[in-house]
């Protein structure tokens, strides 16, 4: 298991468009992935999941993968996290 924390710095958060972004590549990984926000684990690979998070500017993620691409698939979701722009 790979857990990595992210903060979110895009001026609006993970609004639908970069959720979108963020749902179409963590769907590419074959490892379960899961996002934390507040001690409650969302599924990743879920537009409604990842949307429930409410996360704003300044909000701290936990992403938490398992499976054979877990770090391949932490790598690329923090990175889209962190290179996220309006």
């Amino acid at each position: 298991m790979v857990r990595k924390d992210v903060t979110i710095s895009n001026e609006t958060g993970l609004h639908a468009r970069p959720a979108s972004l963020f749902v179409q590549t963590a769907v590419k990984h074959a490892s379960t992935i899961k996002v934390e926000k507040d001690g409650k684990q969302f599924d990743a690979k879920s537009m409604l999941g990842v949307l429930s998070l409410g996360a704003n500017k300044g909000t701290v993620l936990t992403l938490i993968a398992e499976g054979e691409d877990e770090q391949a698939a932490v790598d690329a979701l923090a990175s889209l996290l962190s290179s996220m722009e309006d």
